[in-house]
């Protein structure tokens, strides 16, 4: 994810053209906040009404650096104290129904200068246009790490044009940059996995801009990833970070489009005829890294564009960490677990034409060297929003496979369970599809992510 700030008003006396050593500086991460200014006695009131607010455009551009515009501005009387733990819980229910500009709104009244945008490069450009509806001033900043698509480049410089503002980039440091890739090369993370890299070049420049507000606003929704999203709330004392002030409760985080569905954002963004990544075009959905992201196929869930040599549950960069559970009872990281052990969550692919078999069934359908039929089996877990993403296509298959000399199966691999998928049944990760035909003892996995009733079909057609 890529995040920016953008400014509509900033500390006047401020450089308005930075020097190239400056701008160098900036970039690898070694730029130094400048001293506070002594500002004048009188504190700004972020409560004004829209009237009294200047246009976007009325103001001079901040400085291009997060981390010296957000340090030198003294933060009015208002908002000076740390949060309350319980005051937010008590705001996001009472803004659980509220729309995404009324959250906007709020958010940008009761914070005003100390809060910012953070804007990806994807969807979350509507998070732009909604704060540009409010007529309030508005900041947005962006993490460039350096990997990213020409297209997010391209993107980023069009946004700046269309809404007259100027994203704050933070960028990675060079010296951590550079160690971790002459240490483990440029693709380490396909073996030992994505954390250190988004750690070096997301998370701690995003810790950076963040010690510089009090606030910010992220485009994330409930839909959105399995495991780690599911309960977010409209607004939240960050578990994670720290702001300006520093410590525990010291910065909040606003989540608008939290309780939208990805449908009626897009169709938001159509309606408004807001700027987008050419990429979507091409079937990027979730848009990250450029070695890290990738179009989804018919029948895949939005994120698993993102990291998909890794487990459902491990999509996450870092960034949004503290919507990360421990393990429950059950193995399940998303979701309520009863006293027994049994996930709250509905099951999958429950329909007539779909068995459902037990750990000694899948073992005798793996001892059966001749088999009177062949069988179709799904490996899945039913907290995973990747099976849940297929379980239409699968349904549609097994009725179509009906009487034609194909069972169609499904097997829960989580839980404790999963080892056993994992040394005998080949799961890599959540859905894994295997075919045993009739005069084989050894199962075939299906090999693509297609998980369309045609392409399904044309797997078991070819083995069958």
């Amino acid at each position: 994810m890529a995040l920016c700030f953008t400014s509509s008003y900033v500390v006047h006396g401020s450089s308005l053209s930075p020097s190239l050593d400056q701008s160098k500086a900036a970039q690898f991460g070694s730029f130094q906040p400048l001293e506070k200014p002594s500002l004048p006695s009188t504190a700004v009131s972020f409560s004004r009404r829209y009237s009294d607010v200047k246009p976007l455009n009325a103001e001079p551009k901040r400085n291009a650096s997060i981390v010296p515009s957000a340090a030198t501005i003294i933060a009015p009387a208002e908002v000076v104290e740390k949060v309350e733990v319980e005051g937010y819980e008590k705001l996001a229910k009472d803004l659980q129904n509220a729309s995404p500009l009324e959250i906007m709104d709020k958010a940008l009244e009761k914070f005003g200068n100390d809060i910012a945008i953070a804007f990806s490069g994807a969807e979350d450009v509507a998070l732009i246009e909604y704060a540009h509806l409010t007529g309030r001033p508005f900041r947005v900043f962006s993490l460039d790490t350096g990997r990213l698509n020409p297209e997010t480049y391209r993107f980023f410089d069009e946004v700046e044009k269309h809404y007259g503002i100027r994203i704050e980039y933070m960028f990675p440091d060079a010296v951590e940059v550079q160690a971790l890739v002459r240490s483990k090369g440029l693709f380490s993370f396909y073996e030992d996995g994505h954390q250190e890299c988004c750690r070096v070049r997301k998370v701690r420049p995003l810790r950076r801009a963040l010690k510089g507000l009090r606030a910010w606003i992220t485009g994330q929704r409930k839909d959105q990833s399995p495991g780690t999203r599911s309960e977010i709330p409209v607004v939240q004392v960050d578990p994670v970070f720290e702001g300006m002030d520093g410590g525990v409760g010291s910065l909040v985080k606003w989540n608008p489009v939290a309780n939208v569905k990805g449908d009626d954002v897009w169709n938001f963004i159509r309606a408004m005829n807001v700027p987008v990544n050419s990429l979507h075009s091409k079937g990027y959905i979730s848009i990250g890294c450029e070695p890290c992201t990738r179009p989804v196929l018919p029948g895949q869930h939005e994120r698993e564009g993102r990291w998909w040599w890794e487990d459902a549950k491990a999509k996450e960069c870092g960034l949004h960490k503290g919507n990360i559970k421990e393990e429950s009872l059950n193995g399940n990281a998303n979701g309520a677990v009863h006293a027994n052990g049994t996930a709250t969550h509905a099951d999958l692919f429950s329909v007539h034409h779909v068995v459902n078999l037990s750990r000694p069934g899948i073992e005798n359908l793996l001892k059966l060297e001749n088999r009177k039929e062949a069988w179709l089996v799904v490996l899945y877990a039913p907290w995973c929003r990747f099976c849940q993403a297929m379980e239409g296509s699968y349904v549609e298959l097994a009725e179509k496979l009906a009487g034609s000399g194909v069972k169609v199966g499904k097997f829960r691999a989580d839980a404790e369970e999963k080892a056993f998928a994992q040394q005998e049944l080949q799961l890599g990760s959540f859905p894994t599809i295997l075919f045993f035909p009739k005069h084989s003892s050894r199962p075939v996995k299906y090999p693509s992510e297609k998980r369309d009733v045609d392409s399904l079909m044309t797997f078991v057609s070819a083995l069958r």
